[in-house]
């Protein structure tokens, strides 16, 4: 969405045009919808926005729910946007600690202003981009009393009166749809500058969950986050925010549950040991927090080969940091002979995980030719230079 269609559609015609037309939930349905609002005599540019906006509403559910039918957005800005499910929880750490006043330096379409509005926190929402900064002054201007959104670069930003700060650094070329990832050179504000803010307030930084571990201050507290199976970011907390004792975090989310291990530094790996009836399969923030060990330990589990983030055990032990499966057989790793006895077992259904080896599971499945009602799961990986198949059930 550029400014001319921003303009053509923040008008009180063009929101109504937005809600009249409703979800376009298909191309098919989109062609149609232009084809008619522009033989309706509706401008180009309004077309263009409210079809836009109907399609990204539809995508938006997943992180807003019901909220996103009454949002607006952009594509690269939703696509960088924080679930609110997810920002309640960030505004919560804030107002536990006591902060009331809280600058968030690239709201972006005001997600994260959103979950912290929503408990109460006032906040000083700014953005760099002209047109995200004016899409986040509508999806928060029902918390008007508590938000106010500026059209700035976070460098220039005066944060007299406010207890902390919320930071989102932009990690994408600039743009409306599509964008690609840059390196943290290019960020802005940049990675230094965040740093250093964050030494001297209160504050997070919400990074990718792939972030370079060597670049994390060892002063702050690195909390990664899934969410329903997907790691999806990294926030690294100071002051006030930052936990005594707490250095590494992983916070696991499915639905409405959460279940959080912390430790004050990296876990080290349990030794590995024989196959067991189990395997389990650490949630992905907690193999990025490095914190593998600290649940292989409450399991009674050890590790199936160094350096794979796979555990097993005999214990019939399961854990919300792990996805856990019971072992039928060991099958043979050659794609032929692996068709051969799924074939034999009638296992027409089948969940292909894998780890340490290379093997594209769609290319697998197709050489499988999978016949029969039975569903199993396949766990691909290796110990040592032997490649192993197991035939396994989720626990």
């Amino acid at each position: 969405m550029d400014t001319r269609e921003l303009t053509a559609l923040l008008t009180p015609d063009g929101l109504r045009l937005l809600d009249e037309v409703g979800r376009i939930e298909s191309t098919d349905d989109a062609a149609r919808t232009v084809s008619r609002l522009r033989a309706a005599g509706h401008s180009p540019d309004l077309v263009s926005a409210v079809v836009g906006q109907a399609r990204l509403r539809v995508r938006a559910t997943t992180k807003f729910g019901p909220f996103a039918e009454r949002m607006l957005f952009t594509r690269a800005g939703l696509e960088q946007a924080t679930r609110l499910s997810i920002a309640a929880r960030h505004a919560g750490r804030f107002r536990a600690a006591g902060i009331t006043h809280v600058a968030d330096l690239g709201c972006g379409i005001g997600g994260d202003a959103l979950g912290m509005a929503g408990l109460g926190v006032r906040v000083r929402a700014v953005d760099a981009d002209e047109v995200t900064a004016a899409i986040a002054a509508y999806n928060l201007a029902p918390f008007d009393d508590a938000v106010t959104v500026e059209h700035a670069r976070a460098e220039d930003v005066d944060l007299e009166g406010t207890d902390a700060v919320w930071l989102d650094p932009a990690r994408r070329t600039a743009g409306h749809s599509e964008t690609r990832q840059v390196s943290s050179a290019e960020w802005s504000p940049s990675l230094d500058w965040v740093f250093a803010l964050l030494k001297e307030r209160p504050g997070g930084v919400k990074l990718g969950p792939g972030f370079d571990r060597d670049q994390i201050p060892d002063d702050l507290e690195a909390q990664w986050i899934s969410a329903d199976g997907s790691t999806i970011e990294l926030v690294l907390w100071s002051g006030a925010l930052a936990r005594e004792d707490v250095r590494r975090a992983a916070l696991v989310v499915r639905g409405d549950e959460a279940w959080e291990l912390t430790a004050p530094a990296d876990s080290p790996d349990v030794e590995p040991r024989e196959l067991g009836a189990f395997v389990h399969e650490p949630d992905g923030a907690v193999i990025r927090a490095r914190l593998i060990g600290e649940v292989a330990r409450a399991l009674d589990a050890g590790m199936l080969a160094p350096g794979i983030a796979y555990l097993t055990s005999d214990a019939a032990l399961t854990s919300p940091f792990v996805s856990s499966f019971r072992v039928r057989e060991q099958l043979p790793a050659d794609p032929k002979k692996l068709a051969q006895a799924l074939r034999a077992r009638g296992i027409g259904t089948l969940e292909i995980k894998k780890r340490g080896v290379d093997v594209d599971p769609a290319m697998l499945r197709k050489k499988l030719s999978l016949r029969g009602d039975e569903a199993a799961t396949l766990i691909l990986t290796r110990m040592g230079s032997k490649r192993l198949a197991l035939l396994a059930d989720r626990v």
